[in-house]
């Protein structure tokens, strides 16, 4: 019975998330996995650099629980500027613009991260890999400071 309740609960918050977040589920769960994946990485490097320290795993999960909070802005950038378009009357059709570039910034930031961490444990890793992910970071940032311009016009 108990263990139908809990089903119930997270069955409900799941649909209710979902239903709220949208076209944004996935490219959440993926941040969420190489946020993880980083932080095993950056734990792998630490531990073969002789660096392990509980100190800095600590401020490696305050980082990623900042990240989570950057999203949550930037959703609440969304929200704000679809309740004033709303309110004004103009037809304004993107849902998430913002929550959507801050998680793929910080999808490619994490991918060059966990490039760093397994490069410095011994790993070969294609410099051009490195190169591609970098390059599609620093487009991300042009192309939304492009829109960011361009709604301030």
């Amino acid at each position: 019975m108990k263990e139908n309740i809990i089903k119930g609960v997270l069955t409900a918050a799941m649909a209710t998330l979902m239903a709220y977040l949208g076209h944004l589920v996935i490219p959440i769960i993926i941040l969420a996995a190489v946020m993880l994946l980083d932080y095993g990485t950056g734990i792998g490097k630490a531990w073969v650099a002789g660096d392990l320290s509980s100190k800095i795993g600590v401020i490696g999960i305050l980082k990623k629980v900042g990240y989570l909070v950057i999203v949550a802005v930037g959703m609440i950038i969304d929200w704000v500027l679809q309740a004033g378009m709303t309110e004004l009357h103009i037809e304004y059709n993107l849902e998430f613009l913002f929550a959507m570039i801050v998680i793929i910034w910080l999808i490619l930031n994490e991918l060059i991260s966990i490039l760093e961490n397994v490069a410095a444990i011994g790993v070969p890793v294609p410099k051009w890999l490195t190169k591609i992910i970098t390059k599609l970071k620093d487009h991300t940032e042009e192309k939304a400071g492009a829109e960011t311009s361009e709604q301030e016009e």
